[in-house]
């Protein structure tokens, strides 16, 4: 019962890591955009629900009204005034993904200064739902369970969107080739910056659903950015199901690491992982090819 609990428990912390990867796979797999500065919309999100419930009283989830609107305009404000003029002026591909990572890097550090002038470098946290669920014997919190339901939903949601509808299709093709993408009446630009704007919108989610059972402060974004970029690589760049069970990998792994061995080794099975996967199977376990 106990590895059960243990692989259960692992379980919904990959859809945790699932959750917060996804907005990164639309943002660098189908806007083609590596936005290092993409757990600090996370860290705004948590910060957000717990000022909400802090000093208004308001319920966390109610606090998403707020969020999502500004984390998806402010993500638009991003792309369009700070990333367009990149794509323009790029010669190829690399060297706009060279630019995209040195022009976030330093976004995150402002995002970051700016948060530790307002809200101080101390954790913060709160309770919410966190009511007991048994599932087949053995007891989780219900605050982890909502965000392994929004992981899978939003999962399912993104898969259905990318491959059976025409705004998906579009999508899917500035992925693979955005100059083509142009050659056939699609909007490049405009469906790049709503792709990149989704992608922080699903990271303010994330945030919300995340500061209900775990701490933060205005310091965790790079942490979470790094993890979703692991789930990203393993899953397969723009694979959204992929995504979502490349998390549930790297959850189980861990949480069987911590009960077999040790649980201080949870970082080092995160890049163990990552490092055996980019070895043998550089796009992506889920990716064709």
């Amino acid at each position: 019962m106990v590895l059960f609990e243990a692989i259960l428990s692992g379980v919904l912390v990959g859809g945790m890591y699932g959750l917060i990867a996804l907005g990164l796979n639309l943002q660098y797999g189908i806007a083609r955009m590596m936005n290092l500065a993409y757990g600090e919309t996370l860290m705004g999100g948590a910060f957000t629900a717990f000022w909400f419930l802090t000093l208004w009283r308001i319920d966390p989830l109610a606090s998403l009204l707020f969020s999502v609107p500004v984390a998806f305009c402010g993500n638009w404000l991003i792309y369009r005034y700070l990333l367009t003029p990149l794509v323009r002026r790029a010669a190829n591909q690399d060297v706009l993904e060279a630019d995209t990572i040195l022009v976030t890097f330093g976004l995150l550090f402002v995002f970051q200064g700016v948060a530790l002038v307002q809200w101080g470098g101390e954790y913060r946290g709160y309770t919410y739902l966190a009511v007991p669920v048994h599932v087949l014997g053995a007891t989780v919190a219900l605050n982890r369970v909502l965000a392994f339901v929004a992981a899978v939903a939003l999962a399912l949601g993104l898969y259905w969107l990318l491959r059976a509808t025409r705004l998906g299709g579009a999508l899917r093709a500035i992925a693979i080739d955005p100059v083509a993408a142009q050659l056939v009446a699609i909007d490049v630009p405009r469906l790049s910056a709503l792709a990149f704007a989704a992608g922080g919108a699903i990271m303010a989610v994330a945030g919300t659903l995340v500061s209900m059972f775990l701490s933060f402060n205005a310091s965790i974004g790079i942490v979470y950015t790094l993890k979703a970029l692991i789930v990203v690589i393993m899953g397969g760049v723009g694979r959204m199901l992929g995504c979502l069970a490349a998390g549930l990998i790297l959850g189980v792994a861990e949480a069987l690491g911590a009960y077999l061995v040790d649980p201080g080794l949870t970082l080092a099975i995160n890049f163990a992982l990552f490092l055996l996967v980019l070895l043998v199977r550089p796009q992506g376990l889920f990716s064709r090819g």
